[in-house]
């Protein structure tokens, strides 16, 4: 598999079809301070750190505020360029029976904070909001994050499967990529079922185009006054994954100063895709809304080169573990034409990823 070289449970990986970094142990680790210029505090911490070449893991929470923010140089570095064995794929499963612990937030209570979302859409008080909520399970015996990750990527080699400490998950969602001065996005927003007549519903639907341009035109507005030229894609295009579809839209563009990852990071985080807009006015209302604080979920995920280039995803599809303990999340996004219902439904269709992972029982 691809992740053999993951010996620490307690390490750090973050590869796509079949190629990145693995890092195993810990040479110097940085907790952000929850602040709003963290990122740039966290690209100062590894100028005196990290060579130009050396690579860095990091993983932030989706809000300043919270706690549980790291970057990790490790102590070994493996890269990763190809297929290895197929080693422990089946350790995470099998015989390790999971059940349900509960939520945070019951379904029935969720699904009033979407309806009243967007109650207050209609009253113009923003135009969109994403609501997450989680769901928590444990297990007989001590859950594996290598074994977990190993099975992401084999069912999801065009996600970017990543461990951080625990903190486990496949996500599509490119928030940036920097190599020198050339820089990309891909935005998510609107998902469906993975055949062929939904996907085309979903390319139709007023509602659900409504909601991913929200989210394209964030990434575009915090890019481009960092670019010379920024490309948008004009519509949106199917991203297809084995389980479910999304509308995507990539940006790509040139810097104009050489601008470091987290930098962009900054810039991007949160877009619209997880957040909402007018960001200023729907992201403070996330906690009160979703009743739970999301911890690491839907935040920027990925590594850092020295030389200032790195790729970060959104931390979607994923769980932390946390001994024979796992915390899941999923969202979506909330404008006027949300049903509750079928809000609900689109969570339980995104938390069946790691459900089916961790060999629990589906919705």
């Amino acid at each position: 598999m691809t992740l053999d070289a993951l010996t620490d449970p307690a390490g750090y990986a973050f590869v796509q079809q079949q190629q990145g970094w693995i890092g195993n142990g810990v040479t110097d680790r940085f907790e952000p301070p929850t602040i709003l210029d963290r990122f740039t505090r966290s690209a100062e911490w590894l100028s005196d750190r990290l060579a130009p070449d050396g690579v860095a893991f990091a993983s932030f929470t989706f809000d300043a505020g919270s706690d549980g923010s790291a970057i990790a140089i490790p102590e070994q570095l493996v890269r990763v360029d190809g297929p290895g064995s197929n080693g422990r794929a089946e350790l995470v499963n099998g015989v390790n029976k999971v059940r349900y612990a509960g939520a945070s937030v019951s379904e029935v209570d969720w699904m009033e904070a979407v309806a009243t979302a967007t109650a207050q859409i209609r009253e113009g008080r923003y135009d969109k909001v994403v609501l997450a909520r989680d769901l928590q399970v444990w297990a007989d015996d001590v859950l594996d994050p290598i074994g977990l990750a190993e099975k992401l990527a084999a069912r999801f080699p065009s996600c970017m499967t990543f461990v951080h400490e625990g903190f486990v998950g496949a996500t599509p969602e490119l928030l940036v990529r920097r190599i020198g001065n050339r820089v990309e996005s891909v935005v998510l927003a609107g998902t469906t079922t993975p055949d062929d007549a939904a996907g085309r519903a979903l390319l139709a639907s007023e509602k659900d185009r409504e909601e991913h341009g929200y989210a394209k035109e964030s990434a575009r507005a915090a890019l481009a006054p960092l670019c010379d030229d920024l490309e948008v894609d004009a519509d949106p295009w199917l991203l297809r994954l084995d389980n479910l579809q999304h509308l995507a839209t990539r940006l790509t563009g040139t810097l104009r100063e050489p601008t470091h990852v987290l930098e962009l990071v900054g810039a991007l985080h949160p877009t619209a895709a997880v957040g909402g807009t007018p960001r200023e006015v729907a992201v403070p209302l996330i906690g009160s809304l979703e009743g739970m604080d999301r911890a690491r979920y839907a935040g920027p995920v990925g590594v850092v080169r020295g030389n200032g280039d790195g790729t970060f995803g959104i931390a979607l599809r994923c769980a932390q573990l946390t001994a024979r303990r796992a915390r899941l999340f999923a969202g979506c996004g909330i404008v006027a034409g949300s049903l509750p219902e079928a809000e609900l439904e689109e969570t339980r269709l995104k938390l069946n990823t790691m459900q089916q992972a961790l060999g629990a029982r589906t919705n």
